[in-house]
C-alpha cells in the first residue's frame, strides 16, 4: 500500500505509513542478442539483478510496460526472501506504454474512434490483472505473453502512465478536439484542462476504476512527462518544438473516492533540451557546492508549479565513447563520459533531486541496451542487427550501471599493455622487426604491436586498413608511403596525445552526410573523387546551427573528432581503469581497441560495411569479405618512403548469437554509496 501528500511518497509498513525517498532504477526489456519486444530476459537474470539493485541501496524499480511472467515471479520470490531475512523488499512503479506508431500515424489521442485511448486503457487493465496474478496473454509477436499467476500487487507503489509525449501529438489532440477539454470521472476529473490533459484524466480514471472495482485496491498515479512538454517557459530554448506546448498534470484532480493521491513524473537529463546550457537564470544558478548548477535550478523551478510530489523518473548519463549532446556549463554530457565519472554525476543529480525536496529519482538505466540508436550515427548501422553487437559510438546503448561486455566469461583483450591474452595468437604481420597481431569481438577490433627499436613517444606507427574494394588511397603523401592495397583508413600512432584514426576523404561519412546530403558544412570537390591521397579526421556531429533566443549567441553546426584516440588502461580490474581508454603502451607492448563503427562497419556480425556513398547517393550496406592491414614504423616521425607497403588479409567469423558477460560498472559502486548516504526517508 502507498500514498502521497503534497511533497512525499509513503509506504504502509505494518501499521505505520513510512515516508520514503524513492531511490530507483529503470529496467528495460532488452539484452544482447534480442530486441526488447522479444522479452528475452530470464527468471535467473532478473533474480540476480534484483539482488544487485537491492545491494545498491535502491528501494524502487520501474518498468515501462508489460513483462513476461518470469519478471513478476522473480520479483515476488526475491521480495519474500528479503522479508524472511528481515530486509526491505524492492517496490515497483509500473508503466503503461503507448504505441508510438499509432502516435505518428494518428497524431490525435482521440482520433480514429479513440483507438489510442482504448488501447492504452486495455493495456492498463491487462497489467492490473497481471499484477494481481490473474491473466493469460496469448502469443503476440513483439509483446509479452504467458500465464500470470503471481500476485505482486502489495509491492506496486504506483503507476506512471504513458511515454515522453511528442509535442505534435499533444498539439494534434488539442487542435482536433477543442470541445473535449473536460473530463469528470468516478476518480479523476479536470479543471481548466486542455483536451490532451482530459485524455490523460480519462485513461487514468478508467485504469483506477478497473483495479478498484475488481480488486479493491488503489495506488498513486502519475502521467509521464519531460522537459519538452513541461508547464514552464524556457525563453532561451533554441529549438521551437522543445517549448511549444505544455502538459500540466495540475489540471488533473482527484475525487475523494481516490485515496492514494497523484504524483508528477518527469524525465530530466542535464544536457537536453538546450535550456540547461543557455537559459540565463539556470546557468547563473549556483548549487550547494558553489558551482553553476542548471540542473538544480530546473528542479526547484518545476517544484514551484506543483501541489503534488515530483519523482524524476528518468535521469542518467551514458558511459559511452560516442557523444551526441553537451552541457556547455557543467560538462554533464550525453556521452564521452567514463564509467567512474558517470557514477559521480549520477550521485550529484540525485543529491540535487533530494536538495530540491522532490520525492525521489529513478536512474536510467539498470542495464546497457545494445539495440538502441542515437541521432548522430543511427544511419551508420543496420537496425535489424543492432542487438547482436556492441557499439561504443552509440551513447544510447551505454546508460546502464550493468555492462554487457563481449565474451562468454571475459573480454578477449583487456587493453593494459599486458599481453597474456594474446599468448595463443600468432602475428598477422612480421616484417622489419615489427610484429602486428589483430583479433576482434562483438565490440572492437584489437591490435597488438611489438616492435624492435621502437620509441613510443617519438616514433610514428602507421597502420593502413583496406575495408572496401574499388576505393581508397594508394598512399599517404604526408609520410611518403604507398600501400599494396588502397587504404580506406590509417591508424596514426604517435605517443599518448597524438594518436588517431583517419579516413579516406571519399569514404568520410561525416562529410557525405553534412556537405553532400545537406549543406551544413562546406563542400570540397577533392573529397568527392577517389584516390586523392587525402585522409580526414573521423567526426561525429553534436550541435546543429541555431540562434539562442533572447541573446546574441549564434551556435554553429558543430562536430568533434571521435577518431582521436585516448590513452589509458581499459582493464576493469585495474585501479587505473578508464572505460574511455583506446590504447596503452607498457614495456615494449602496445595494445589498442578500435570500435567497429570507426571502420564504417554497419554490422560486424554479418560483415556489412558502408558502400560507395557517392555511387549510390546514400548510405547503404555492402557485404565485405575481409580487411587488409599493414604496418610501418617511422623513426622520429620521419617519412621513410616505403613503397608498396605489404598488407595482409584479416578475416573474422560471422555470428548469429553474440557472446557477452555481465559486469557491474564503477558507477554502480559510486551510486551505491550515494544512495546509502541519502538514507531512506524524505525531507
Amino acid at each position: 500500500m502507498s500514498r502521497t501528500d503534497k511533497n512525499s511518497f509513503y509506504i504502509l509498513k505494518g501499521n505505520v505509513w513510512e515516508r520514503v525517498f524513492i531511490k530507483g532504477v529503470n529496467i528495460g526489456a532488452g539484452k544482447p542478442g534480442a530486441f526488447p519486444g522479444e522479452v528475452a530476459i530470464t527468471y535467473d537474470e532478473y533474480y540476480r539483478w534484483f539482488g544487485y539493485i537491492s545491494d545498491m541501496n535502491a528501494n524502487m524499480i520501474r518498468v515501462y510496460t508489460t513483462q513476461r511472467p518470469q519478471f513478476y515471479n522473480a520479483l515476488y520470490d526475491f521480495n519474500k526472501k528479503m522479508e524472511k531475512e528481515g530486509k526491505e523488499p524492492l517496490y515497483i512503479i509500473h508503466g503503461v506504454w503507448v504505441n508510438e506508431n499509432d502516435i505518428m500515424t494518428i497524431d490525435d489521442a482521440f482520433g480514429n474512434d479513440n483507438k489510442i485511448l482504448n488501447d492504452v486503457v486495455k493495456s492498463g487493465q491487462e497489467i492490473v490483472d497481471i499484477l494481481h496474478g490473474h491473466k493469460d496473454l496469448p502469443v503476440h509477436k513483439g509483446y509479452a505473453d504467458g500465464t500470470y499467476t503471481t500476485d505482486i500487487s502489495e509491492y506496486v507503489a504506483g503507476w506512471i502512465l504513458g511515454i515522453e509525449w511528442d509535442p505534435s501529438f499533444v498539439i494534434g489532440t488539442n487542435e482536433n478536439n477543442v470541445d473535449r477539454n473536460h473530463y469528470d470521472g468516478q476518480y479523476l476529473y479536470t479543471v481548466n484542462a486542455s483536451p490532451f490533459e482530459a485524455f490523460l484524466a480519462e485513461l487514468g480514471d478508467k485504469i483506477i476504476a478497473y483495479e478498484t472495482q475488481k480488486y479493491n485496491m488503489q495506488r498513486p498515479v502519475a502521467f509521464s512527462n519531460w522537459v519538452t512538454t513541461d508547464p514552464l517557459k524556457h525563453p532561451n530554448e533554441p529549438y521551437k518544438n522543445e517549448d511549444i506546448v505544455e502538459v500540466n498534470v495540475e489540471h488533473v484532480k482527484w475525487h475523494d473516492t481516490f485515496k492514494p493521491g497523484m504524483f508528477a513524473s518527469y524525465h530530466v537529463y542535464p544536457y537536453y533540451p538546450d535550456s540547461f546550457s543557455y537559459q540565463t537564470d539556470y546557468i547563473e544558478y549556483k548549487g550547494t557546492d558553489g558551482k553553476p548548477d542548471p540542473y538544480l535550478a530546473y528542479l526547484e523551478d518545476i517544484k514551484k508549479v506543483h501541489s503534488m510530489p515530483i519523482v524524476v523518473s528518468e535521469f542518467g548519463i551514458p558511459a559511452s565513447r560516442g557523444k551526441a549532446h553537451e552541457n556547455r556549463i557543467t560538462g554533464f554530457n550525453q556521452g564521452q563520459i567514463d564509467e567512474k565519472t558517470q557514477g559521480e554525476m549520477l550521485v550529484h543529480m540525485v543529491n540535487d533531486i533530494h536538495a530540491a525536496n522532490l520525492a525521489g529519482g529513478i536512474v536510467f538505466a539498470w542495464q546497457d541496451e545494445w539495440f538502441k540508436r542515437t541521432w548522430n550515427n543511427n544511419d551508420l548501422d543496420l537496425p535489424d542487427s543492432r542487438p547482436f553487437w556492441s557499439n561504443p559510438q552509440t551513447n544510447e546503448q551505454h546508460f546502464g550501471l550493468l555492462a554487457f561486455d563481449p565474451g562468454n566469461t571475459d573480454t578477449i583483450v583487456r587493453v593494459d599493455g599486458r599481453v597474456e591474452d594474446w599468448s595463443h595468437d600468432t602475428p598477422l604481420i612480421t616484417q622489419d622487426g615489427v610484429r602486428l597481431y589483430v583479433k576482434s569481438d562483438e565490440g572492437y577490433v584489437y591490435f597488438r604491436i611489438n616492435a624492435d627499436d621502437y620509441d613510443f613517444n617519438n616514433d610514428t606507427l602507421l597502420i593502413p586498413i583496406d575495408t572496401i574494394n574499388g576505393q581508397g588511397n594508394d598512399g599517404y603523401a604526408k609520410f611518403g608511403t604507398t600501400f599494396s592495397k588502397q587504404a580506406d583508413f590509417v591508424l596514426q600512432i604517435h605517443g599518448q596525445s597524438d594518436t588517431r584514426m583517419v579516413v579516406d576523404a571519399y569514404y568520410d561519412n561525416y562529410y557525405f552526410r553534412y556537405a553532400v546530403q545537406s549543406n551544413l558544412i562546406e563542400k570540397d570537390d577533392a573529397f568527392q573523387r577517389k584516390n586523392t591521397g587525402i585522409f580526414n579526421p573521423i567526426r561525429l556531429a553534436i550541435t546543429k546551427k541555431v540562434h539562442i533566443p533572447g541573446t546574441t549567441i549564434e551556435v554553429p553546426f558543430t562536430g568533434y573528432e571521435t577518431g582521436k584516440l585516448q590513452y589509458g588502461i581499459a582493464n576493469p580490474e585495474s585501479p587505473e581503469y578508464n572505460s574511455l581508454s583506446d590504447f596503452y603502451y607498457r614495456d615494449g607492448e602496445l595494445e589498442m581497441r578500435i570500435p567497429w563503427q570507426l571502420f564504417n562497419v554497419m554490422d560486424p556480425s554479418h560483415k556489412f560495411v558502408i558502400d560507395d556513398m557517392f555511387a549510390s547517393g546514400k548510405i547503404t550496406p555492402l557485404k565485405s569479405d575481409d580487411f587488409h592491414i599493414g604496418i610501418e614504423k617511422l623513426k622520429n616521425g620521419t617519412a621513410q618512403g616505403v613503397r608498396n607497403l605489404p598488407m595482409q588479409t584479416y578475416d573474422w567469423n560471422e555470428w548469429d548469437t553474440p557472446t557477452f558477460h555481465e559486469r557491474l560498472k564503477p558507477s554502480y559502486f559510486i551510486l551505491q554509496k550515494g544512495f546509502r548516504e541519502l538514507g531512506s526517508g524524505g525531507k
